[in-house]
């Protein structure tokens, strides 16, 4: 038994893998800043923080004629979302049912990920989480409403990468609204402009809920780390004779590395 105390929880064998491949299918596409920067481990529980490998002094050795300076790390942090599920429609599910109602876990595993995305995009600061948009060096680039300007917007991003000697591939995280414009959008000719971005920037477009407008970074590699300790899991927190309550639980530290590696493109 481990701390997720999963074998406590009155869901069989068949229900877990349920809960598991759910949870699998509507976190994958919705993970988006890990399909964009470095991603490392899992750690596991114990993973505490990210060694910075720099030093702070240490100011009144009880000593005299000693000097000190103290380690510094970045302190992982720990994300919950809590989320319960019918006991009926797990036994449903055990029974051969196909449409199972998961509707709570669908929900959380959007909370968690979009908790994710906009850390790594636009800080968290109250954990210590300092966000690609708002460390970049460069001074963002609006968007506007006008989505044929996108391209141009986009390049100049691209261009201000270049300028400041930062080699792609490179990547382009969009909002919600941002995607959803580029989606619904072809310019003359009938041309998608989704796949005008994808060529302007050489890399992946990915929808990025969370995202406020758009990010565009450097996929070189050794720039943005996100470093996960505990992996999104599901735990086991009560149930009664109706309901099973569980959570989405995982810990993680994010650091950027290289602030001129991204630009921000602001809604």
């Amino acid at each position: 038994m481990n701390h997720l105390l999963r074998e406590l929880a009155p869901i069989t064998e068949a229900g877990w893998k349920l809960i598991d491949d759910e949870a699998r299918e509507r976190l994958t596409p919705a993970l988006a800043a890990r399909r964009l920067v470095d991603f490392e481990g899992p750690r596991g529980w114990e993973y505490a923080g990210a060694n910075l490998g720099r030093t702070a002094p240490v100011k009144g050795a009880p000593v005299e004629g000693v000097s000190a300076v103290q380690r510094r790390v970045l302190p992982a942090v720990e994300a919950r979302v809590a989320f319960s599920l019918s006991r009926e429609e797990l036994r449903d599910a055990d029974r051969g049912a196909d449409d199972a109602d998961l509707g709570t876990l669908d929900g959380a595993a959007q909370r968690i990920a979009t908790l994710e995305n906009r850390a790594v995009f636009h800080g968290w600061e109250t954990a210590g989480v300092t966000g690609i948009a708002e460390a970049s060096t460069h001074a963002p680039i609006a968007l506007g409403d006008d989505c044929q300007h996108y391209p141009r917007h986009v390049a100049g991003a691209v261009e201000a990468l270049l300028r400041a000697g930062i080699d792609g591939p490179y990547g382009l995280a969009l909002g919600p609204d941002a995607y959803t414009n580029v989606l619904e959008t072809s310019e003359h000719g009938g041309y998608p402009l989704l796949n005008h971005l994808r060529e302007i920037v050489g890399g992946p477009l990915v929808w990025a809920p969370g995202v406020q407008g758009a990010v565009v970074l450097s996929r070189r590699g050794g720039d943005f780390v996100l470093e996960a300790g505990e992996d999104l899991s599901i735990g086991y927190e009560r149930h009664d004779a109706d309901v099973v309550e569980l959570y989405l639980v995982e810990t993680f530290t994010f650091r950027v590395l290289t602030p001129e590696a991204a630009v921000a493109l602001t809604p």
